[in-house]
């Protein structure tokens, strides 16, 4: 992080935090100028320390840093949102660190990306204050996560014979098209109604203000939930372990 001001000050929600010593963490911050950082917190464990519930896993702070020789440390934090709460709920709190595995997955360290970020921030948002279906929120998170990162599914039309819609198309994994039953279900396709599909389509295509502005039956989200996953995990071939310690719940 060399070409990092001296000091500088930013926004970022932190999605991995580790013990160094027996007081201080390293933190890695998802930020709104510099994408992904890693920075120490010298006494953050401390029970009196300013620093500790800013530097939280989970909590989007805004911090003050110093660069030196490309070790970032932050001398100033000040929380603005904390998503975690005491007694969360596990399944909840398990979801949440799988955004957080996300970001680390797919965010670029030092490249700065609003949108990943903005995504990540709402779906938190939504899914501690209950305001959003479960499952719909891991399905817009998933795939629009996938979209930004480049794995952005055609969902537009039947790659065979270009049909809009129809009462039952196929998804497939591999190549993230869609075929009608006209012209046949490729291996390992899985079947969708026009409700999953509509709902696949805002996720991908929708602007960002209304991305969340969507509600399908709980079957129909479940369903979606178990796609974007499929399509996630087959597209990168990467194994998530906070998604199978969710699995396993």
């Amino acid at each position: 992080m060399t070409d990092l001001e001296t000091r500088f000050t930013t926004e970022g929600l932190v999605v991995k935090e580790t013990v160094v010593g027996e007081s201080d963490r390293l933190v890695t911050l998802f930020t709104k100028d510099h994408g992904l950082i890693k920075a120490f917190a010298s006494g953050a464990k401390n029970i009196n320390s300013k620093k500790g519930a800013a530097t939280a896993l989970l909590t989007y702070s805004e911090f003050c840093i110093k660069n030196k020789n490309g070790t970032l440390r932050i001398f100033e934090a000040n929380p603005k949102a904390q998503f975690f709460k005491m007694g969360a709920d596990v399944t909840v709190l398990s979801l949440a660190q799988y955004f957080c595995e996300l970001a680390l997955q797919f965010g670029e360290n030092g490249v700065k990306d609003e949108e990943f970020l903005r995504l990540l921030l709402n779906s938190l948002h939504f899914l501690v204050e209950g305001k959003k279906e479960f499952y719909t929120i891991k399905a817009i998170t998933e795939l629009r996560v996938a979209a930004i990162s480049g794995y952005m599914p055609n969902l537009i039309a039947c790659k065979g014979c270009g049909c809009f819609e129809a009462d039952i198309m196929y998804f497939d994994f591999f190549d993230g098209s869609i075929t009608c039953k006209e012209c046949g279900a490729p291996a390992g396709a899985i079947p969708i109604n026009k409700t999953q599909l509509s709902a696949l389509r805002h996720i991908i295509y929708s602007q960002f203000q209304k991305l969340y502005s969507f509600e399908i039956p709980e079957a129909d989200a479940k369903m979606l939930s178990n796609l974007t996953e499929k399509y996630i995990t087959t597209q990168t071939d990467y194994k998530f372990r906070s998604l199978e310690f969710l699995n396993s719940l």
